[in-house]
């Protein structure tokens, strides 16, 4: 009993630390508070609890680690008004509660200069970053070749689901398109409820489900598939029968985005690939 007390009681001094250091980290005529006559850097307590809509003296307790432990509706509300980035707001809840908030899903905002120069140079391997509603965001040429030019695409179009049930050529592509294609929606599903964005799906699959009996039907299945690691088999209409490993990655401080790897399985394979975007 002593030492989960112990334990406790250290949570609440480090969250109270950080609330005091993130604090001290802003600028109060950003915020419209007059800078004159502070003793400290940085808001004080009551500036935060106004911006938090919250108790100042509760505010005050949370700082001096005896507030005890805090909703996450409060933890929210804090770390908008501390402006806190979605890393800060993750560490303020392991610190709060124990673990991290809820996903919130963010709209696609694209990707750094610095995020598509790793894909290009990650070529001959097809590599390509999509959103959690599998709008395809980023590419590179070797995707173009291999699978289809999103660039020739409008931005709207650019979804792996549109591509698999509504272009031919991923239909052709396939040995089993069937399987392929279950798979498919049931790894979307997973990674759409993860994501929490099962609102922004909605109009997706409403269309998909009108253009195409077999999504409707797949989707209505309700079999779920986790990504793993596969090998996918396919038929390129230049290069023949290829072999790729499966692999997704989450992508490092952008939980909406995963980068999706095809690695070809031979070196065959890979020079061919190369071969080919070189044409």
């Amino acid at each position: 009993m002593a030492n989960r007390m112990g334990e406790h009681a250290t949570s609440e001094n480090l969250l109270g630390s950080y609330l005091r250091d993130r604090r001290a980290k802003l600028d109060p005529a950003a915020f419209g508070f007059s800078p004159a006559r502070r003793r400290t850097a940085g808001l004080r307590r009551e500036e935060v609890a106004q911006r938090a809509n919250i108790s100042p003296t509760w505010y005050t307790w949370l700082e001096q680690g005896r507030g005890g432990a805090p909703s996450a509706d409060v933890l929210d509300r804090i770390a908008r008004a501390l402006m806190l980035t979605d890393i800060e707001r993750e560490h303020l809840f392991l610190l709060g509660l124990g673990h991290p908030p809820e996903v919130r899903y963010r709209k696609d905002e694209g990707v750094t200069p610095r995020l598509q120069r790793v894909l290009d140079a990650l070529e001959p391997t097809p590599v390509l970053i999509r959103t959690a509603t599998w709008d395809v965001v980023a590419w590179n040429r070797a995707v173009a070749v291999m699978s289809t030019d999103y660039g020739s695409l409008p931005p709207e179009q650019r979804n792996i689901l549109r591509f698999i049930f509504l272009d031919p050529r991923a239909r052709a592509a396939q040995y089993d398109w069937e399987s392929v294609a279950r798979f498919v929606v049931g790894a979307f599903k997973m990674d759409a409820a993860r994501a929490g964005a099962a609102a922004e799906v909605e109009p997706l699959v409403d269309e998909l489900c009108q253009l195409s009996p077999e999504f409707k039907v797949m989707w209505r299945d309700n079999e779920l598939r986790s990504h793993g690691e596969t090998v996918k088999h396919i038929k390129h209409p230049v290069l023949g029968p290829l072999a790729f490993e499966y692999s997704a990655f989450a992508v490092d401080g952008r939980p909406d985005l995963s980068m999706v790897v095809y690695n070809p399985v031979t070196p065959a394979d890979l020079d061919r690939i190369r071969s080919l975007i070189k044409r």
